[in-house]
């Protein structure tokens, strides 16, 4: 098998292969991987409390700011939004014609 030395190496660091470049047999376990343990329902709420309990949650203050920032965002997005629709409607409607007939 033909490989350079970096590749030799990440064999060698991986124990795949000897310090001669010849590959390393290994024994492969004829057992599955154990199951992981079930717990109950009261263990999971406990479980999850204590993983909530350890949360950095934000502050009503930085709630609020982002708040604002995400409802400021939304209106700028949707009064950009509507003008290019708008904008668009009416190019078309121009170049087919129909708003000729209007006026």
């Amino acid at each position: 098998m033909a490989m350079n030395r970096e590749q030799r190496r990440y064999l060698q660091k991986q124990g795949q292969i000897d310090d001669e470049g010849n590959p390393v047999q290994s024994r492969r376990d004829a057992r599955p991987p154990a199951k992981a343990e079930r717990v109950g329902p009261a263990q999971y709420v406990r479980e999850v409390r204590s993983e909530l309990r350890r949360v950095n949650w934000p502050t009503r203050a930085d709630v609020v700011k982002f708040t604002v920032v995400v409802i400021i965002s939304v209106l700028i997005l949707t009064a950009f939004i509507a003008a290019a629709d708008y904008i668009f409607g009416e190019g078309v409607l121009r170049l087919l014609g129909l708003a000729s007939n209007e006026q």
